[in-house]
């Protein structure tokens, strides 16, 4: 189903717990997601909180998903921070889909900060019984 994620992701939480904290603020951390199959379904969770959901692009090339969204600060402009600990920015996430997902029919939702992504798994790639017609009824041989 899913052919690869974000191969830096390990290395950025390395360098969160190695840095600290503090960088993560200043540069915008991939987004966590969930992908699990239910039934015909592939289902995928993004979390985004605080962000608009004008503000969410998705689109599909050759199998390639990409998520991007941006958040803002609340703060009008000129104000000076005195605590700034949630990320601001741009976020972006880039799935690599097996052929066996019909990307032409992915159906987006946005809810309490989780953008879900159903996508229908291809006629082709689901299972099916194969139909066994029956021979020649066995001959019996006298002796």
């Amino acid at each position: 189903m899913l052919m690869r994620t974000d191969p830096f992701r390990e290395l950025d939480r390395f360098a969160q717990q190695v840095l600290g904290q503090a960088s993560a603020a200043a540069r915008p951390s991939a987004m966590p997601m969930d992908a699990y199959r239910a039934g015909d379904d592939f289902i995928v969770h993004f979390d985004l909180p605080g962000i608009d959901p004008e503000s969410i692009e998705l689109d599909v090339e050759r199998n390639v998903l990409n998520v991007r969204a941006e958040r803002r600060s609340p703060a009008p402009e000129g104000a000076e921070p005195v605590v700034a600990e949630r990320p601001t920015g741009t976020f972006t996430r880039q799935l690599f889909l097996g052929e066996t997902l019909d990307t032409e029919r992915i159906d987006a939702s946005y809810e309490a900060g989780v953008l879900t992504l159903r996508i229908p798994v291809a006629e082709q790639a689901k299972p099916r019984r194969i139909h066994i017609t029956g021979g020649d009824s066995p001959k019996q041989i006298s002796g």
